[in-house]
């Protein structure tokens, strides 16, 4: 899963009169709370002998409330963390990976690189539900769009020449897959990770079917290929990318998951971004509570 987000970051900039009113309640707090301004000296140094006033403030004291202060705000900010249970109830921003396991690749040491291309691409993309879908000679849909990314992690992990039954590249069946996935893909992207092998006309018609449907395709060339294997057009995966997606080699995929990002594909309904994330703002905030009660335990 992903890390600590800030769902409400634009609070930080309460930190800066926050420093301010430190600096000047560090400085400029006077001995007796002001009595000193208006008392002769001999008068106040009476009352504090008696008791009557106090000192000057040490300065654990005087940080009392701004560790409050600082304690509220960063509870505001809205740390948060992603949460394995949380229910996907849209498609928006999903990203669909097609992982290619034909021979040309499974068979080889493709292999190995198609799987670490998919879990570093899968770290970028933290916070955005995934699907994974293999294919070879048919296409398989693995999981749904989930933001149990570890999951997935896992299942690649496992992936070997012998996973899929049947020998072939069909894409066209992978893209197929990706569109059924993707009923409603309101700026849903596709990611293929492949050689290029089997890329053909069927194939660009439904990449063409995709991209009118909102379906950004990019994808991830794998350089390797299993001995005595055809090597595919060196063309093939750009004739298949759509909607500005590009195509990238299949060590770039962190750059891969930050072109992935589009503007505005963060603004999600505030009700699922809540389901989606585990503010931990008011535990934060809650230890306000300590220096408070120190403050008010003092006025007794």
């Amino acid at each position: 899963m992903g890390g600590l987000i800030l769902m409400r970051p634009w609070w930080l900039l309460a930190l800066l009169p926050l420093a301010a009113l430190t600096l000047w309640t560090l400085r400029h707090n006077g001995d007796a709370g002001g009595w000193q301004r208006v008392m002769p000296p001999r008068m106040l140094r009476a009352m504090i002998a008696l008791g009557a006033l106090g000192g000057r403030q040490p300065l654990w004291q005087r940080s009392l409330t701004p560790a409050a202060m600082l304690a509220l705000i960063l509870g505001l900010t809205g740390p948060a963390l992603p949460r394995r249970d949380a229910p996907v109830l849209t498609q928006t921003d999903a990203v669909v990976i097609a992982m290619d396991l034909s021979p040309s690749v499974a068979a080889g040491p493709g292999l190995k690189q198609a799987q670490f291309a998919a879990a570093g691409l899968l770290q970028g993309l933290a916070g955005r539900p995934v699907g994974l879908i293999l294919y070879g000679g048919e296409a398989y849909t693995v999981a749904a769009p989930t933001l149990d990314l570890s999951t997935l992690e896992t299942q690649i992990a496992v992936l070997d020449a012998d996973t899929m039954p049947n020998p072939g590249s069909r894409v066209a069946d992978a893209l197929g897959q990706a569109g059924k996935m993707l009923e409603q893909p309101r700026r849903a992207d596709l990611v293929i990770i492949s050689d290029g092998g089997g890329v053909d006309r069927q194939a660009e018609a439904e990449a063409n079917r995709l991209a009118d449907a909102g379906v950004r395709i990019s994808a991830l060339r794998i350089s390797d290929v299993a001995p005595d294997a055809p090597v595919p057009p060196s063309d093939a995966l750009e004739r298949l990318a759509r909607g500005e997606g590009k195509v990238l080699p299949a060590d770039q995929m962190a750059r891969m998951a930050g072109s992935l990002d589009r503007t505005g594909a963060a603004m999600r309904d505030p009700v699922l971004r809540a389901l989606q994330y585990r503010d931990l703002g008011p535990v934060l905030a809650a230890f306000a509570l300590f220096p408070l009660l120190i403050m008010l335990r003092r006025q007794k």
